[in-house]
Order: C-alpha cells, then structure tokens, then sequence
C-alpha cells in the first residue's frame, strides 16, 4: 500500500479505492465522505474466488451500440481493475459492490463449457457469432487456472461455431493453436483493446492488465497466423488519453491490425463515484478539466444512457475524437474490409459410438 500526494493510503495494485454503496442492498458499508471517519482504512484483500452454478451462459445482447448480437461471459468480476469499466455495476446483481468487490470477488462460471456446448446444440441454432468478453475479460488471470475460455473455444472449433473475441490480456496467445485452426474455416475474430500507449496512465488506468507493447505483440502474433485482427480504442478519456488516438492506430495498423473500434468514457452507476475518486487522487490538477471535459461529451452529465448516444458522445470533445478516428483509420488503411465469420460449416458432431 502507497501513500498519494495528499498523505491518503494508496491501493496498488487496484484501479478502485473504495467499495461503493449496492443499490440492491438494504444494508451495506461503504465510504460515503472523506472526513467523516478519521482512521477509515481499506484492507489490501487477495483476490478470492466464487464458483457459480449457472442456469445459462449466453445472452442475447439488446443494444444497437455494439457489434455483437450474442454473448458469453465465462467470469463476472475482473481481476485487471480497469477504473471506467462499465461491467462493474453488474456486479451488483451478485450482491457484492463495484468497487474493489469488484476486482477481488471473482465470480467463476465453472459450468460455462457445458453449457455453451447445450446452448449450440438448441434445435434449429442458426451459428451466429458469439462474442467472448462482452462484458469482463474472457483472458483476465485466472483463466490461467480455470481455463474456461480455452475449453470453450475447443468446443467453438468442434462445432464450427464462430466467435469473435477482445481482450487486453496476453494469455490469449496460450491457445493460439485452437485460434489458428478456427481461423482457418474463418470462425474467429480478435480486437485488442488499447487505451494508452503511455505505460504510467496505463498502469493507472488498468493496474493488472497486460503492458500495451505485449498487446501490440499479440496483434503482430496472431495476425501473422491468419487470425483477423482489430484494435479496440477504448474508452476515450478527454484530457486523458484522446489525444492518443492517432499513435494507437497507426502502432496497431502496423503490427497487422485490419479493424478498429472506439468509444468515449460513460460513468454511468457507481461508476461515477468509483472514477471521480480515483481521477481526483491521481490527476489533482487535471480533475476539473478532465471532469468537465466528460460532462462536455453527455450534455452536462457524467453519463448518457440513451442508444445511439452512449457509447459515441455528443458536443465539441465528442465529435473532436470521432473525427480523429475517422482520419486516422483511413490514413492507416484499417476498417477498409468488414470482418466476415462464416456460419455455413457449422454442425453438431455425432456421438461416437462405443464398440466395446
């Protein structure tokens, strides 16, 4: 545990400073104001673990604001504690906070296999592409353990069933050799998230992710063996990272990137809180410009819910950046050619028969 600039403890190692309050419970502890317990302290707790027998495993996404139509989560939580994540309110549905819970209370989807495997094998199933990490990391650490996601693509490969992937963790490139293969029938798809180039923000932003030179080097990888490849550069944080769009994807374009994505910062929920702490103990002199700027890109709020708006922003700062990535995905030839899965190979193996 550090110190920051103001004498206040410092969790390292974690992107929240606070458990905020869960709107589903009646009773709850949390940090309502700085100067009303003078010796509030916050245990640096290890990450634990919670095995979830789940009754699904893949959802259907509703909204017009992402590329996807389906998704699977094989964790809830996430290990890497990126501050804006906008999975962590739904961790509240779990009875735990977004806050630290979090990045410490890891919900494991141990039956997750099994139950993507009955899921595609639903009668008239029509193989539309499923998305891992439409909401947490489907490579955050503890998939080195667990590894859910590893078995599922094997079953995704089996089945000729198409997904497509992002992830900010390294790990990804265990199962390069399940990837590889589905790339081949063109079953699969990886975007990268980067969200700065700049190691100190990085390490601030996202205190247990993967360094943004290895996310480089995992485009470079895996578009070297076929696999189509995007960036995702996300979220932007006017007075924070936005100026960085042009290094982003011209560094990915150049390790062999095809696509790209962004979005602007929403702190919608608890979010909200859980950023405006954090912004205000490590950008001091940058909170009220930063903060300003966010509100500047959701008419005046933090956060604007409505589709079509959400993810992309609206006023000066907004359509500052979306004019920037436009530019620069064209000078760098990326979004030139839709990534295209294919769905016509797919079918359920037959059970082999037992001879003996």
């Amino acid at each position: 545990m550090k110190v920051d600039e103001e004498g206040n403890a410092y969790l390292s190692g974690r992107g929240a400073q606070l458990n905020t309050d869960n709107k589903f419970l009646k009773n709850s502890l949390s940090k309502a104001h700085v100067e009303a317990i003078d010796d509030w302290e916050i245990a640096n707790e290890k990450t634990s673990f919670v095995f979830s027998d789940a009754k699904s495993i893949v959802n259907k996404v509703e909204s017009p604001d992402v590329n996807m139509i389906y998704s699977l989560n094989p964790y809830q939580g996430c290990e890497h504690g990126c501050i804006y994540c906008y999975a962590r309110n739904s961790h509240e549905y779990w009875g735990y906070s977004a806050g630290l819970d979090f990045e410490r209370k890891i919900i494991v989807k141990k039956d997750a296999p099994e139950l993507f495997k009955k899921f595609v094998e639903k009668k008239g199933w029509g193989a539309l592409p499923i998305s891992l990490s439409g909401n947490t990391d489907c490579y955050q650490p503890c998939e080195r353990k667990f590894q859910l996601t590893r078995q599922i693509l094997k079953i995704a490969l089996d089945y000729k069933q198409p997904i497509s992937m992002i992830t900010k963790n390294s790990l990804i490139i265990r199962d390069l050799d399940i990837i590889q293969e589905m790339a081949k029938h063109k079953l699969i798809s990886v975007y990268v998230s980067i969200t700065s180039l700049n190691e100190d923000l990085r390490q601030k932003l996202e205190p247990r992710t993967t360094t943004a030179k290895q996310r480089l080097k995992i485009i470079e990888q895996l578009s070297k063996a076929n696999v189509p490849m995007g960036v995702m550069a996300a979220p932007m944080i006017p007075g924070l990272n936005n100026h960085e769009i042009p290094v982003i994807l011209k560094a990915s374009a150049e390790a062999g990137a095809i696509g790209a994505g962004y979005t602007v910062v929403r702190l919608n929920g608890a979010i909200s809180k859980i950023f405006e702490d954090w912004l205000a103990k490590n950008f001091p002199d940058r909170f009220e410009k930063v903060w300003h700027q966010i509100q500047d890109c959701h008419n005046g709020n933090v956060n604007d819910s409505r589709f079509g708006a959400r993810m992309r922003g609206e006023g000066h700062f907004a359509q500052l950046i979306s004019s920037t990535f436009k530019l620069h995905c064209k000078l760098n030839g990326l979004n030139v050619n839709k990534i295209e899965l294919d769905s016509s190979s797919f079918k359920v193996p037959q059970a082999q028969l037992n001879l003996f």
